[in-house]
C-alpha cells in the first residue's frame, strides 16, 4: 500500500537562489565588488575560470524569471540581496540603482502573487569589508547593522520574510 505524503497547509511550495548565483551584471550600475567577484578571477580556483559576471542574468530577465515561477506554480521566492549592489563599500553610499532592481524584482513578484522571501547574506561579503578583516572586525556588527535596517526600511513595506544567513 502506497504512503500518501501530505503536507500541511501552512507549507510553501517556493524556490531559491543567491544573487552571485543567478544576477549576473558583476559591474554594471554602481555595484560594488564582493569576495567572490575576486576569488573567481583567482587562477586556479573555479573550475574552467567559471564566474557569476552573467550567470543567469535575472539582473536583465527578472521579469521572465518571475513568470516562469508563476507557470510553475510557485508561491514563494528566495533570494538574496547583494549587499554590495545596495551598499557597494558594504557601508555609506547607497547605490540607488542596486535598490531600484530589488524593488522592480519585488513588484513583480507581488503582481504575480508570489511571496519574497529576503536573504541578507548569502556569502556576497562586499571586498571592501572583505579588506578590512571581515567579519573578524568588531565594526561588522555596524556594518551589518546598517544593511540590515536598509533593507527592512525599503522592502518591509512588501515583504514579510527576511532570513539573516
Amino acid at each position: 500500500m502506497e504512503k500518501k505524503i501530505v503536507f500541511s497547509e501552512n507549507f510553501v511550495w517556493g524556490a531559491a537562489t543567491s544573487a552571485y548565483q543567478i544576477e549576473g551584471a558583476v559591474k554594471e550600475d554602481g555595484k560594488g565588488e564582493h569576495i567572490w567577484d575576486v576569488y573567481t578571477k583567482e587562477p586556479g580556483k573555479v573550475y574552467s575560470g567559471h564566474t557569476g559576471e552573467v550567470a543567469c542574468d535575472h539582473y536583465h530577465r527578472y521579469k521572465e524569471d518571475v513568470q516562469l515561477m508563476k507557470e510553475m506554480g510557485l508561491k514563494a521566492y528566495r533570494f538574496s540581496i547583494d549587499w554590495s549592489r545596495v551598499l557597494p563599500d558594504g557601508f555609506g553610499r547607497v547605490n540607488e540603482k542596486g535598490i531600484e532592481f530589488y524593488n522592480h524584482l519585488i513588484d513583480e513578484l507581488v503582481e504575480n502573487k508570489i511571496e519574497p522571501y529576503i536573504t541578507l547574506y548569502h556569502w556576497e561579503l562586499p571586498y571592501e569589508i572583505y579588506k578590512r578583516g571581515g567579519w573578524m572586525n568588531p565594526q561588522i556588527v555596524e556594518w551589518f547593522g546598517e544593511y540590515a535596517k536598509l533593507v527592512a526600511e525599503i522592502f518591509s513595506d512588501r515583504v514579510t520574510h527576511f532570513f539573516t544567513l
